[in-house]
């Protein structure tokens, strides 16, 4: 489950990120930093 957890968490983070090739806020950058670095975490380790 936490696999899964991770995959999903991680594919919002590349999402937000491509997303946001033209940055609105900081606040949208850090979210995204977050979902990428916790998706790798959950389905990685």
């Amino acid at each position: 489950m936490r696999r899964v957890c991770g995959l999903a968490l991680f594919c919002v983070g590349v999402g937000l990120f491509l997303a946001l090739i033209f940055p609105k806020s900081f606040f949208m950058i850090v979210v995204a930093a977050l979902c990428l670095l916790a998706g790798y975490n959950l389905f990685c380790c």
